[in-house]
């Protein structure tokens, strides 16, 4: 089994990433304030515009750390990758899948399924520990209902469009009851349905950060199995675009970030003077606030599990890599299907 390594997240605007031997080094104004052996990463995410020297991408590239460049804000610049890892067999196995709109549709069924599943499991979880806090329990189990028949339906879809409408119809039905789940009664927080790109409120804004660290890790997975990440069954090919990575991201993203804003919010780890408006029609986390979203996020990786296929104990961190590792074995023929992850 893979190790689970540390990746290190630069938020701090006034950090330039060099390297000394085999070692990672920050420095501020040219004066050093961390230093890393590469050894203990496998990954790094700036959210800077600093950067980085050649001579560490270069090392980054040869011991297959992976580096991403993003703004502040989180939205993607760049990728350093080295050269391509795994069997070539499995990538050309992987593009004629996606090529083949049959069987590229089949496994987009299983993972959209997967999505839909786990985010009625959050649903559950949330009825189980704070029954008291329902507002409506006819209007809730009515969406727990909908959102069951979107899965059901999500199984039988013969086209992605009908897919894409029930992924749509279903995430609508969850994020209708997100507010109840913001149990702290802080306005601050009030959640009234997703929005994005720039998102418009603080929970989105937390939202859209979280899925940002996931779907790095999701690629960085990818890369590591010998998948090509930008090459996937249900998001369209677009250069830039890891589509592999954010069709396999689906299934994670209420387990690895809903859930994770959710505790953030409730336990009252951020508040709202941890963000700022900007302009009229969004808003953006101060440094502090992706600090401790990223200090969360690292302590959670380290939770261990029982991995519902697998039937072993991993660490939380490990569940893309394990993820990606399940869908090379299903397209190398090892496995019938592909074992989406679901919540226990």
């Amino acid at each position: 089994m893979r190790k689970l390594l540390n990746t290190l997240y630069v938020t701090n605007p006034d950090v330039f990433l060099t390297k000394d031997g085999d070692n990672i080094v920050a420095k501020i104004e040219k004066k050093e304030v961390m230093r890393i052996p590469a050894i203990n990463l496998e990954g790094i995410v700036c959210f800077n515009r600093m950067g980085a020297s050649p001579y560490l991408m270069e090392l980054c590239a040869k011991q297959h750390i992976g580096m991403c460049f993003l703004t502040p804000e989180g939205f993607f610049l760049a990728r350093v990758t080295g050269a391509v890892n795994g069997n070539v067999l499995l990538r050309r196995t992987q593009y004629r899948i996606a090529d083949n709109k049959e069987k590229a549709l089949a496994l987009s069924r299983i993972i959209i399924a997967g999505k839909i599943l786990n985010t009625r499991k959050v649903l559950d979880r949330f009825r189980r520990d704070h029954a008291e806090r329902i507002t409506d329990e006819a209007i809730f189990s009515k969406i727990v209902s909908l959102i069951d028949t979107d899965r059901r339906h999500a199984l039988k879809a013969d086209s992605f469009d009908t897919l894409r409408g029930m992924e749509g119809d279903a995430a609508n039905a969850y994020f209708s009851m997100f507010n109840q789940m913001i149990t702290i009664g802080d306005e601050a927080f009030a959640f009234h349905g997703r929005n994005r790109r720039p998102p418009k409120d603080r929970v989105n804004c937390m939202l859209s950060f979280v899925y940002t660290l996931l779907a790095h890790e999701m690629q960085s997975a990818l890369e590591t199995v010998g998948l090509d990440p930008y090459v996937g069954f249900m998001h369209t090919d677009r250069p830039g675009r890891a589509s592999l990575a954010l069709d396999m991201m689906e299934e994670l993203r209420a387990f690895l970030a809903d859930r994770l804003v959710l505790s953030l919010i409730n336990r009252r780890q951020v508040s709202a003077n941890d963000f700022v408006a900007n302009g009229e029609d969004s808003i953006l986390m101060k440094d502090n606030c992706k600090k401790t979203i990223i200090s969360a996020w690292q302590k959670r990786k380290k939770e261990t599990l029982t991995h519902p296929f697998l039937k072993e104990t991993v660490p939380v961190g490990l569940i893309p890599y394990i993820q990606a590792m399940l869908m090379a074995r299903h397209l190398r023929g090892d496995l019938d299907n592909y074992p989406v992850f679901i919540i226990q």
